[in-house]
């Protein structure tokens, strides 16, 4: 069974039928862009915001070694809690590669560079996703244009959907995450002819 993204709000119709088609996506981006890192099945790999699965979901027959900011006793591998905007517990490229799958819009706009300094720092590479600022649906609340309006009225709009819980999330525009990580690629993830998400790449061995 497909993990539910949208699990903090299940009595939502529109989470319940929301959680399936975001996975497929995620499964979809996953095949297009991550052969681009050039990893390797015995490659090390640090996820960075693993959350319960993460990377592990879709590739479980890697190295891996998931992060997150909260404790997560049924992460299925080893694990370490950290906060990557603060330091991470590694050495300099301890890793092959550094995944983070939308995370980092999760993160406050002021520690956003120390967040890529520490995912740059610990891996030879990277893999980068989050949501695009200018795809029309705002990913986490589910509402049309929610993430163009200024917080306070975002807030109030916020109580209409998917999300439960009022969260500042400020998505990236394309010029952000490449400044954030300049030595790697930003390419689109597409629906039809709109960007859903941006993807930073830097294949395994290219940084550090």
């Amino acid at each position: 069974m497909a993990p539910d993204v949208y699990g903090s709000t299940p009595a939502r119709l529109r989470a319940r039928l929301a959680s399936p088609v975001a996975e497929r996506a995620r499964r979809r981006r996953h095949a297009e862009l991550f052969p681009l890192t050039g990893l390797r099945p015995a490659m090390r790999v640090v996820d960075v915001g693993c959350g319960t699965a993460g990377l592990r979901a879709l590739e479980p027959g890697l190295d891996v070694t998931g992060v997150d900011l909260f404790a997560r006793p049924e992460y299925p591998g080893p694990f370490v809690q950290a906060d990557a905007a603060e330091r991470l517990p590694f050495a300099d490229g301890e890793f092959d590669l550094a995944y983070s799958s939308s995370v980092i819009e999760h993160v406050p706009p002021a520690r956003r560079a120390r967040f890529a300094g520490e995912v740059r720092r610990v891996a030879r590479g990277f893999y980068v996703q989050t949501p695009a600022w200018s795809f029309p649906l705002e990913p986490h609340a589910l509402l049309p244009g929610a993430h163009w309006l200024p917080p306070a009225a975002r807030e109030r709009y916020w109580r209409l959907g998917a999300q439960g819980p009022w969260e500042d999330v400020a998505l990236l525009r394309r010029w952000e995450l490449r400044a954030l990580f300049p030595e790697g690629a930003v390419l689109p993830e597409r629906v039809g002819p709109l960007t859903k998400s941006w993807v930073a790449i830097a294949p395994v061995g290219s940084v550090g």
